[in-house]
């Protein structure tokens, strides 16, 4: 049986010439609910997918961003406060946000966001940040000729690194504290 919306129309649509004179509880009109039914669910996942995806792309394109700005080689401490910048990115923002809110109005959704998404960070950093290994020469060069995509990834090596300064590889896609 076609998986597809598509291949279901063209099935019944051959086998009856005309889609719209189908009648309402017909097998016909049944297979193709369920086909476009399948059709939604199956864009929901993947739309969930890059959603998801997307927190990781942003993260490394940010790494990708700051490592064309440095022109040598990158120390520990060097890495600490490129984590620290990407942790407080949003730190104006939070701070707009709170002088235009009235006193002793609770904060707004995106500034709660901005916060529970910063504290998250730093638990994170606490842990083991997930990021690419810029202390390597080699992950250096290919982040910089990174083109953006999501796939291209599985060639960059990454590490957890740690506010007290340890690295451990990590895999990709990042996965727990891998």
């Amino acid at each position: 049986m076609p998986r597809n919306l598509y291949k279901v129309q063209k099935l019944i649509s051959k086998k009856r010439g005309k889609l719209d004179a189908l009648h309402e509880n017909s097998r016909d009109s049944k297979r193709l609910q369920r086909a476009s039914a399948r059709n939604d669910k199956l864009a929901r996942a993947a739309a969930a997918t890059l959603k998801a995806r997307q927190v990781h792309v942003d993260r490394v394109s940010f790494f990708q961003e700051c490592l064309k700005d440095i022109p040598g080689n990158l120390c520990l401490m060097d890495l600490a406060e490129l984590v620290e910048k990407y942790i407080h990115r949003d730190a104006s923002d939070i701070e707009q946000l709170q002088r235009e809110r009235r006193k002793g109005r609770p904060p707004s959704k995106r500034e709660e966001a901005i916060g529970q998404r910063t504290v998250g960070e730093e638990k994170e950093f606490m842990t083991g940040f997930w990021m690419p290994d810029l202390i390597q020469d080699e992950v250096r060069t290919k982040l910089l000729a990174w083109n953006g995509i999501w796939s291209s990834l599985s060639t960059i090596k990454f590490i957890r690194f740690t506010r007290d300064g340890a690295m451990r590889p990590s895999t990709f896609p990042p996965t727990g504290l891998s």
